[in-house]
């Protein structure tokens, strides 16, 4: 899915970038973007995704600062020095698997966010709107 939507957008980008219809063209293409950019079902997944961001940006963070503190502990520890570097190098693994953890929550939890998106998006696209019903046109 990655791929499909990396595609497009790079496909939109190097024809604004690349057209050679000029000024007035990119200017078309720019303002029937922003008329899509402003449309309210946009802008609501746009807003849940800075919400999801906002409430996910302190996981890895969180994770390396304890770990930080985990590994300051076991470097400042009772004990020879081989045991301190011992000690430090054992929480130094277990602090990378932890933040590889939180990272991997995170990495997960935003994927699965946008397939919730993307589904809902496309289940109101799929049920479209029902146009007017056409007046009959009468003949002279």
């Amino acid at each position: 899915m990655k791929g499909k939507i990396g595609l497009v957008v790079g496909l939109g980008v190097g024809y604004v970038l690349g057209t050679r219809a000029g000024r007035e063209r990119y200017e078309q293409i720019k303002k029937q973007w922003l008329k899509v950019w402003h449309l309210d079902p946009v802008q609501a997944q746009v807003h849940k995704v800075q919400d999801f961001a906002k409430t996910q940006a302190a996981a890895v963070p969180q994770a390396l600062w304890t770990g930080a503190v985990k590994i300051v502990k076991a470097a400042t520890s009772d004990g020879t020095p081989g045991q301190r570097v011992d000690s430090t190098i054992a929480s130094g693994k277990t602090v990378a698997a932890e933040v590889k953890q939180a990272a991997e929550e995170t990495v997960a939890a935003a994927e699965q966010s946008a397939a919730a998106a993307e589904s809902k998006t496309n289940s109101r696209t799929s049920s479209g709107a029902k146009s007017a019903p056409k007046k009959p046109t009468t003949g002279a």
